[in-house]
């Protein structure tokens, strides 16, 4: 199961980011579940969004705003297509790819 967490602490957390992003996710039809959790401690680039699965790379992204949306879903798209989570060229993410504040080992 892929998930995307995202932080509620930061702006996009208490706005209807979430949402639609469940709206958007659901109607691409993409097997991925949205989570929220108090802080994620990345308020130096706020707002969150971690994305995960089980034994995957996982990324966590900073100064998501609404704008990100289409972004994160080519992410996803890509995300779960991908045996490791891992990408040859993190180009086609677009905007998002400059907004990684870290990429974890799965």
């Amino acid at each position: 199961m892929t998930t995307l967490t995202l932080c509620q602490s930061c702006p996009a957390g208490q706005t209807p980011l979430a949402a639609r992003l469940g709206d958007a996710i659901a109607a691409a039809g993409l097997p991925v579940t949205i989570a929220g959790v108090e802080c994620m401690s990345g308020c130096a680039r706020p707002s969150t969004l971690a994305c995960r699965a089980t034994g995957k790379t996982a990324y966590l992204f900073g100064d998501i705003t609404e704008a990100d949306l289409n972004d994160i879903l080519t992410f996803l798209r890509l995300y779960l297509q991908s045996p490791d989570g891992n990408f040859a060229d993190a180009r086609l993410l677009g905007a998002l790819r400059l907004k990684a504040l870290a990429r974890i080992p799965g």
